[in-house]
């Protein structure tokens, strides 16, 4: 009775939400995991609930064999034992086939599902602060008041003491910096001069002294994140074409993205089970095999898939971390580059990406793992 109102409240939860359903609708990985995990329940409830009749009443031929003394009819007895064994063998089948049609189909909708997570990944990488701003900010060469000083001081410079940089020295930040200072110093300018220009530029100077390091660092570090997407984003594609290969699918998987045959996918999954309920012995085995390695794939893919967003979610905090280092922020507010604000803006949103549009896929845990493979859990 408990496992008949299991499998009522299963099936009900089950209709409201399509079961076996191979649609995409933008869910969530955890969604989908979630929604496997209730139909495989569902499944081997139902199975154990028809086993559990077939054996009660194999339990009762039993029972009559004991007692019949006719040869006659303790052979029927036999013989219908014998069918109701067979029966419980096609309700295992069934039932295993059934298990590893759910695992497979909600497979590929968590394969799609990661690939449009590692695109979105690979143009918010791309959209990222380019080196050029970086530069732009770390550099007080590409700022214009001390462009603007340096003309200044050059045109002022004592003929005798002041010199000029080469192409190569004058690109320099530190060198450039240097230079500047000591032509200024030198400078016909007078004193009062001298002080407001100095005041004019050292927001500047303080601000890419300071963080000059620590932008580049971002800049390198968040092209390494991108490097290591565009390899997420290689293995996912090649993990789909072995996932697709045992069922015949021979579409990339930017292809099948990209003309939306995900239904094609779904008729020759079930083309291939229709073919494995035809055939016996060695062959049947290989084929349940070929079906259920894809999926131990998948899940080892999620594990990398996991470590990366986990890894990515680090070193925005990381970059956060950095860009609220800057200890004169409120005194040279008004001198900061609109890039520095909005890259500390593209951070935070960054942060938030990682804990919800991209996070993690939730499949830690041997019960889940009991769960996603359909063991006697459930009983």
């Amino acid at each position: 009775m408990k496992r008949l109102k299991i499998i009522i409240s299963i099936f009900l939860l089950l209709s409201s939400k399509s079961a076996f359903s191979a649609t995409y609708d933008g869910k969530d990985p955890n969604e989908i995991w979630s929604e496997m995990i209730l139909e495989i329940v569902y499944i081997h409830t139902n199975y154990v609930l028809k086993t559990d009749i077939i054996q009660s009443k194999i339990q009762s031929i039993n029972e009559k064999i004991a007692l019949e003394n006719s040869v006659e009819l303790r052979l029927n007895l036999l013989i219908e034992k014998d069918a109701l064994k067979d029966n419980l063998a096609i309700l295992k089948l069934k039932s295993e086939s059934d298990i590893s049609k759910i695992r497979y189909l909600k497979g590929l909708q968590i394969i799609r599902i990661l690939y449009d997570k590692t695109l979105s990944l690979d143009h918010h990488f791309s959209s990222v602060r380019t080196f050029s701003e970086i530069n732009k900010m770390a550099n007080p060469n590409q700022y214009p008041e001390f462009d603007k000083l340096k003309e200044l001081v050059s045109a002022k410079k004592d003929k005798k003491t002041g010199f000029d940089l080469t192409a190569i020295l004058g690109t320099n930040t530190l060198v450039s910096v240097v230079n500047t200072f000591t032509n200024l110093m030198v400078s016909n300018l007078s004193k009062e001069d001298k002080e407001k220009e100095l005041a004019n530029i050292e927001c500047i100077l303080d601000f890419t002294l300071r963080m000059q390091n620590d932008l580049n660092t971002i800049y390198f570090e968040t092209s390494f994140l991108q490097k290591s997407n565009e390899k997420i984003k290689e293995d996912i594609e090649i993990l789909f074409k072995e996932y697709t290969k045992p069922i015949g699918y021979q579409n990339t998987l930017d292809n099948c993205r990209s003309n939306d045959d995900w239904d094609t996918l779904t008729q020759k999954m079930n083309e291939y089970l229709v073919k494995q309920k035809t055939i016996q012995g060695p062959m049947l085995q290989k084929m349940m095999v070929n079906m259920e390695f894809p999926v131990d794939r998948l899940i080892q893919f999620i594990g990398q898939y996991n470590n990366f967003i986990e890894l990515g979610g680090k070193f925005y905090e990381k970059f956060k971390i950095i860009l609220n280092s800057y200890e004169n922020e409120k005194q040279c507010e008004s001198k900061l580059p609109l890039e520095y604000k909005k890259l500390k803006s593209d951070i935070d949103v960054a942060i938030d990406k990682f804990n919800k549009a991209y996070k993690p896929v939730e499949i830690n845990g041997s019960k889940m793992k009991e769960l996603l493979y359909g063991l006697n859990e459930f009983e």
